[in-house]
């Protein structure tokens, strides 16, 4: 039993959680600050970096960490805020488009620069360039591998995630 908990695998993912939890520690605040949720500001930040500034919703809901109900419930809230708007899909009525408005990309604008220099001090600045660049494509290979839809929408030409 001993060896199985010393196996490698257990800490690989452990720290993989522990870094993350811990870094969105670290980034909470600034979130609170501008008055957004961790999950409304990947909601901005997905459609701000998607071809036309939209995504249609279940294409949202497979790029974040949500459901097709749980990306709804956001949408429907960040709607109310008037950070998204949603816009009718014209090659299929069952489908609709997340859209960022402008108050949304002002609100993105207002908090990047604050988040662009805690990624950089708690995350990015920590390790070296090629470090840095191994391990973003360590991390693009695992997200393709254990969420194919991450990029569900988005166009070879837009910004990796």
């Amino acid at each position: 039993m001993n060896k199985d908990l010393d196996d490698p695998r257990l800490t690989a993912v452990g720290l993989l959680a522990e870094a993350y939890t811990g870094l969105m520690n670290r980034l909470a605040a600034q979130f609170e600050e501008h008055r957004l949720s961790q999950v409304e500001f990947e909601v901005l930040m997905r459609l701000a970096r998607s071809p036309g500034n939209h995504l249609r919703m279940t294409d949202l809901a497979g790029q974040t960490t949500l459901s097709t109900s749980g990306v709804t419930r956001v949408v429907d809230r960040m709607e109310r805020t008037g950070l998204v708007r949603r816009e009718a899909c014209p090659s299929d009525r069952r489908s609709s488009y997340a859209v960022i408005t402008d108050i949304g990309m002002q609100r993105l604008a207002d908090v990047l620069p604050g988040h662009l220099e805690l990624v950089q001090r708690w995350y990015v600045g920590l390790l070296p360039e090629t470090k840095l660049t191994e391990l973003l494509d360590s991390l693009r290979t695992i997200r393709d591998a254990v969420n194919p839809c991450a990029t569900a929408g988005s166009a070879e030409t837009a910004l990796p995630a």
